[in-house]
């Protein structure tokens, strides 16, 4: 009757839609959100939700991403936590600090990042090693 498992539950899951930043929209900012995210424009800024982020193969993002599952096609730069999976497709490409659960890497992807692992449970973030991440030039 009870069990153990309990999954956070995607949007889909729950009946709604992803929100999404279509190709050729750039952001600058903040997003925080229970919803899941899809991003196949650029985002300069941090995400946060207790949901998943894709980032499209035509999407990037330089900022901190916190989210429970993150699927990524595009470019990521900054600070990447996930509390369950991290999946990298061929075309991916990662800089900066990661923290996962779990990884899944393509071959071709390429990921040049400092990365830790747990078990399910985000370690406290290492102040000296966020603070070499220095900021890049987005295109």
């Amino acid at each position: 009757m009870f069990s153990d498992n309990k999954k956070p539950k995607s949007m889909a899951e729950l009946g709604g839609q992803p929100n999404r930043i279509e190709k050729n929209t750039k952001i600058k900012g903040d997003i925080i959100s229970e919803a899941d995210f899809r991003i196949d424009g650029k985002l300069d800024g941090n995400v946060k939700t207790s949901g998943k982020v894709v980032i499209g193969k035509d999407g990037y993002i330089h900022g901190k991403v916190e989210c429970v599952n993150a699927d990524i096609e595009g470019s990521f730069n900054g600070e990447l936590l996930v509390s369950d999976l991290l999946s990298l497709k061929s075309s991916a490409i990662i800089e900066g600090v990661v923290s996962v659960a779990k990884l899944s890497v393509e071959p071709g992807a390429t990921f040049n990042a400092a990365c830790t692992m747990g078990g399910g449970k985000l370690p406290t973030q290492n102040k000296s090693a966020t603070s070499t991440n220095g900021t890049t030039k987005a295109s």
